[in-house]
């Protein structure tokens, strides 16, 4: 295929494939899309490990990184808020309310000497730096400089200036996410070289526009390369999204129940049971509406009684431990800790409900792409 998207960044396929798991990544990549490995939960140095791994896999085909830094949060003044910064300002309500949940769920402690148990939200901070801030992200951003990557994106609001002259200065390609078209015109002049339209479909963070909406609106606003995201898993939609103006496509859910994805079994199997009905915008992961699975953690934080969820980043910071408690628990069938057990993911999962090979996703976007162009050209012919 020829678009704007495949010149800028020598691909085969314009499908962009965001997520956590670095054998997602390899596999999309090799398949002639570009994987983007989805790094805030990584360590400096597991990063690093991960992109040396996914660099001797792949070869010298492109791939990206995916970075969360937004303009504002709390204490950026400072480069955001440590760990311990955070500790004093969670009120003891939100704190009880937590507790209240797990003990009720019968949700058990963790064991004292677990250390390697991750949280399931795939929010994290690292070396005593809060999730979501200049201080955490600084040094994974000093990391993919020096590794290969041809593609860096920015996921939460634009890219603060010292993530756009860093890349600059290293040559390497810089997207933004947009839910608006004056994000999409804030990204631009800030000197982004491609835009990812995300429309209120998607999973994780995302704003209220739709997808059908937001794609031409932001095609329309900006005069670089755009990639339709936001409820976009196979190729009819591919086709949809091309069809609005953008030049490829941008997918993260449809990865989570692939045979490579690290998706916990016990979530992953919900995932392939639901129905594009049962996810919702939720702020009690992160601090910000976010899309992921209904569960009956998201259920507790509708409750009429529950406390505002904090911002960002204290939020995640208040909840990380219950969702590591929750992940490690949730293995027990029936439990309540399987009730509560979710993850981020958009309304594509309604047809997310069998286990595919990341190779094989992508080919059947593009089969189905194919049919559905060529299905509109015929209804052209007289």
């Amino acid at each position: 295929m020829q678009t704007a998207a495949t010149e800028l960044f020598g691909i085969e396929f314009p499908i962009f494939a965001f997520s956590h798991c670095r054998d997602v990544v390899a596999a999309v990549s090799k398949a002639g899309g570009l994987g983007v490995l989805g790094a805030v939960a990584h360590s400096p140095h597991q990063l690093e490990i991960d992109l040396e791994w996914i660099e001797a896999e792949i070869g010298n085909r492109p791939y990206g990184i995916d970075l969360i830094v937004p303009a504002k949060y709390a204490g950026d003044e400072d480069g955001g808020y440590t760990l311990e910064d955070i500790a004093k300002l969670i009120p003891d309500t939100h704190r009880a309310f937590i507790d209240e949940i797990l003990q009720r769920y019968d949700v058990p402690e963790l064991p004292v000497d677990d250390t390697t148990t991750r949280s399931n939200t795939a929010v994290g901070g690292h070396d005593g730096n809060a999730p979501f801030s200049a201080n955490a992200a600084l040094p994974q951003l000093n990391v993919a400089l020096a590794s290969n990557t041809a593609f860096i994106a920015n996921a939460l609001g634009p890219p603060p200036k010292f993530l756009i002259d860093r890349c600059k200065e290293e040559g390497k390609l810089i997207g933004a996410l947009a839910g608006r078209p004056q994000h999409a015109e804030r990204h631009q002049a800030a000197g982004v070289d491609i835009i990812i339209a995300q429309g209120s479909e998607a999973g994780g963070h995302t704003g209220e526009i739709g997808s059908m909406v937001l794609i031409p609106e932001i095609v329309d606003a900006v005069n670089i390369p755009v990639l339709g995201a936001g409820g976009i898993g196979r190729g009819r939609q591919m086709a949809a999204a091309m069809a609005l103006g953008a030049e490829g496509v941008w997918c993260g859910s449809v990865w989570l129940t692939t045979e490579e994805a690290e998706t916990h079994p016990v979530v992953k199997q919900k995932f392939l049971s639901a129905t594009s009905a049962d996810t919702i915008r939720s702020r009690s992961l992160t601090g910000k509406h976010a899309r992921m699975l209904k569960s009956a953690w998201t259920e507790e934080w509708e409750r009429d009684d529950r406390p505002d969820p904090l911002g960002m980043p204290l939020q995640p910071i208040l909840t990380a431990d219950a969702q590591k408690r929750i992940a490690r628990a949730a293995y027990t069938k029936g439990s309540g800790a399987e009730k509560l057990a979710n993850y981020f993911v958009g309304q594509i999962v309604g047809t997310m409900n069998q286990t595919k090979s990341s190779g094989q996703v992508v080919m059947d976007m593009i089969e189905e792409f194919i049919e559905s162009v060529e299905g509109l050209a015929r209804q052209l012919e007289t």
